[in-house]
């Protein structure tokens, strides 16, 4: 058989598959040791017995982090994840997609990146894609949590598939990027990470407050660990995937969507005209309809950054936040 003509069979096997492929899509938790392994950081990664949660610590000698065993051309990834309370200033605790070390230089990533605060200050949580190495060109989306993530775990979950990548909190759709004729799409195999470091440099109001390690260790931990995709042997998961439910954009789940970016989202690279020279849209998915709500700088005007001197205050419907 001809290369051309196993390509067309195996392109019209998936095609059949996919009119079940939304219940075999398996959103099962694995467990720690089946799909992921270390990265670095030694004992400061901590597997419980049953291999069902991982223990991630920061302290003033290196943070921590793990990587999937395998590398993913498509899929649905999530974990769930309980932050470290009282002082966490410049601390990120990120899950994310990349193939940076494969593909330096033209490498892809999705990212979700939590940024710690000063004691009474709120975590927040920021949305990030590159496609073929356009770092340059960051894509960058910030938001406040309706919830407080230090006291129970919350799920943070990546739908990728051909056609579009989809940001989920809690089950919650908070972002969509559509793939276009673009090349700022990732389309190459990426693995899965989880890590906590000292991101200092940035990560509290662009450097202000810095990692106080009389605070430390920082613990992050990590549970009902959700990978799947395809692999090198699984080529028609990419495809069934993009009929799951997970993958599919209703209009409630749409409207779910703009009420949550409406309430929490805080800064979008879309707006920032300041960043990017004044060129105003300057990716697929901005389509300028709420220019008005933003700053030129990117920054929200609705979505109010109140400040509180006591613990910090998650409230819910009014887009009044305590951070």
């Amino acid at each position: 058989m001809t290369t051309s003509s196993w390509s067309g069979l195996l392109v019209i096997s998936c095609m059949l598959l996919m009119s079940w492929a939304a219940a075999a899509v398996d959103m099962s938790p694995v467990r720690f040791d089946a799909a992921y392994m270390p990265l670095f950081g030694g004992d400061n990664l901590v597997p419980s017995p049953d291999a069902r949660t991982v223990l991630l610590k920061l302290d003033r000698f290196t943070g921590s982090g793990f990587v999937s065993k395998s590398a993913y051309h498509h899929g649905f990834f999530s974990a769930s994840i309980k932050l470290p309370h009282d002082y966490t200033a410049g601390v990120v605790v990120a899950f994310y997609l990349s193939n940076g070390d494969v593909f330096p230089g033209q490498h892809d990533e999705l990212d979700f990146e939590l940024l710690g605060n000063r004691r009474g200050h709120a975590w927040h949580v920021q949305t990030n894609m590159y496609g073929n190495g356009s770092t340059g060109r960051g894509r960058e989306e910030r938001y406040l949590l309706p919830f407080d993530p230090t006291a129970a775990p919350h799920s943070y979950a990546i739908a990728w598939t051909p056609a579009a990548v989809i940001f989920y909190i809690d089950a919650i759709p908070i972002r969509e990027l559509v793939r276009c004729s673009s090349g700022d799409y990732p389309a190459k195999p990426m693995s899965v990470y989880a890590t906590i470091w000292d991101g200092s440099a940035w990560a509290t109001d662009g450097g202000r407050h810095k990692v106080d390690y009389a605070y430390a260790p920082f613990t992050a931990v990590f549970s009902d660990l959700v990978v799947t995709g395809g692999t090198d042997d699984d080529h028609c998961a990419a495809m069934g995937l993009m009929t799951s439910e997970v993958a599919v954009m209703t209009p409630a789940k749409r409207g779910s969507m703009r009420r949550f970016r409406s309430r929490h989202l805080t800064y979008s690279a879309c707006y920032d005209t300041v960043r990017y020279n004044g060129t105003g849209v300057v990716f697929p998915e901005c389509d300028g309809l709420e220019q008005d709500n933003f700053h030129a700088w990117g920054e929200s005007k609705r979505v109010i950054n109140s400040r509180s001197s006591s613990s910090a205050t998650y409230a819910t419907g009014s887009g009044v936040r305590i951070d």
